[in-house]
């Protein structure tokens, strides 16, 4: 009998247990979100035809700073990590977010995010868009 089998029945029985809690339950998954508009109640636009391309960016927004105000041309989202967030659209919707949140951005929509929190607030972004296209752009 070769070794690679009894390697590679080795190496999965020791990463089984991975998929276990503390509590020998096996992982659950909570579902942070789910939706079809974005946090100010925006229908997500139709996925563009072409060569889709997933972009996932981790932010980290200093206490006290601001993000300048900026456009996604795509569909996005993101979970609040740590931190606090403040996002606010040009015509002054405005929604706070606590690490753990999570939200579906607005698309095509002017805003800017603010961290007024004593520490910094990371966020992590999925953009769900075309080859090519920019994630965002800056006004």
């Amino acid at each position: 009998m070769s070794k690679a089998p009894i390697f590679l029945y080795l190496l999965l029985s020791l990463s089984l247990p991975s998929a276990y809690g503390q509590s020998g339950e096996p992982t659950t998954i909570s579902e942070l979100l789910k939706t079809s508009s974005s946090w100010d109640g925006s229908p997500l636009p139709d996925y563009p035809q072409g060569k889709p391309e997933i972009t996932i960016a981790r932010i980290t927004i200093q206490p006290g700073a601001a993000l300048p105000l900026h456009r996604h041309p795509m569909i996005n989202a993101g979970v609040l990590l740590s931190g606090e967030l403040t996002v606010s659209t040009a015509d002054h919707k405005t929604i706070h977010l606590k690490a753990g949140d999570a939200i579906a951005e607005v698309v095509n929509t002017w805003h800017f995010g603010k961290n007024d929190g004593k520490v910094p607030a990371e966020i992590v972004v999925f953009y769900a868009g075309r080859v090519g296209d920019p994630v965002t752009i800056k006004k």
